[in-house]
């Protein structure tokens, strides 16, 4: 908790620092979102529900404030021990985190999945809340308008009290400085708590792992939306590189959960895996700023989601 020195004299407003988390049934618009705010590719983004395993922080820097965002997975009604795994994540998260914003898409009526995250919400009482109505390039203004109303509602019924109700578009870059601007005020007064280059505190290899399985998912998703995990063995610099033409040699590995996937993945003669290699190299080059040898095999860990030890391994 923050103590406030009373002053007579005007001073400056004061720096804030804090962390908001988004939370939302999945597929809400959390993590592009994020990436929207951050400026930068730092959550796995896709249309599939439950792309997001890892909590990854996407941090904005302004003069007066720092902005640290927790992406969390999607609260769901589990069905594997990973997913029980991925809601306790989602609560310890809410707890310790300064503000939540709850995302709800505007082109979609709130239903029982809303409800069931507003209701665990309302059980949280001390944090602030922001209701953030995303995806409003996709709908009209009278829709838009019926939204917010039904927002307001479901927090008057639920004795939810929002701090704000925002709605945005990520994708249109629409209001989403205006959404920062009024989260900063809910942080508590303190100093900045990463250094000024920082988008995100994620180990490198797992936001590389991130982007060879967002490649991976590309194309496949209806197949296999959930039975792709990705594990970065090792990132090296090649050797005998001179300084001036460095490459990094980064060996992964892909695991599905049923040999008759590997196929799949790996495609006609190859064809599907190369294409995730390319397109992951892309964005990883990106990334770290350095030329990139990929070299990427699939492997099968049998039911890795339902298995204890597997999920531990692969990071889960």
């Amino acid at each position: 908790m923050s103590v406030r020195k009373q002053s007579s004299e005007p001073t400056e407003a004061a720096h804030r620092a804090g962390f908001a988390c988004f939370v939302g049934r999945p597929n809400a618009g959390k993590s592009t979102l994020t990436n929207a705010l951050v400026g930068q590719k730092v959550a796995i983004t896709s249309n599939r529900p439950q792309t997001t395993r890892h909590t990854v922080r996407g941090i904005v820097h302004r003069p007066d404030a720092q902005l640290i965002l927790v992406d969390t997975p999607g609260l769901h009604k589990p069905r594997t021990l990973l997913g029980e795994r991925l809601n306790d994540v989602v609560r310890t998260t809410w707890a310790e985190v300064d503000v939540i914003g709850f995302c709800l898409p505007a082109d979609q009526k709130l239903g029982p999945g809303d409800r069931f995250i507003a209701k665990e919400l309302a059980g949280i009482r001390k944090t602030p809340k922001v209701a953030i109505v995303t995806k409003t390039d996709l709908v009209d203004p009278k829709a838009l308008a019926e939204q917010l109303i039904a927002i307001d509602q479901l927090g008057k019924e639920l004795g939810i009290e929002w701090a704000e109700i925002v709605p945005v578009s990520a994708v249109g870059d629409k209001q989403v400085e205006l959404l920062a601007d009024l989260l900063i005020p809910l942080l508590p007064e303190g100093p900045a708590l990463y250094p000024e280059g920082d988008l995100t505190d994620e180990p490198e290899q797992v936001m590389v792992a991130e982007l060879i399985r967002e490649a991976a998912l590309e194309g496949v998703r209806d197949e296999l939306p959930h039975s792709i995990a990705v594990v970065v063995e090792e990132m090296l610099p090649r050797e005998d590189r001179p300084a001036d033409k460095p490459l990094l040699d980064i060996h992964a590995n892909v695991y599905i959960e049923r040999p008759s996937q590997k196929g799949i993945i790996i495609g006609p003669k190859g064809k599907r895996l190369k294409e995730v290699g390319i397109k992951s190299r892309r964005h990883i080059e990106a990334l770290l700023g350095t030329p990139v040898f990929l070299d990427l095999h699939v492997k099968v860990a049998k039911d890795w989601q339902r298995d204890p030890k597997q999920l531990r391994r692969l990071g889960f």
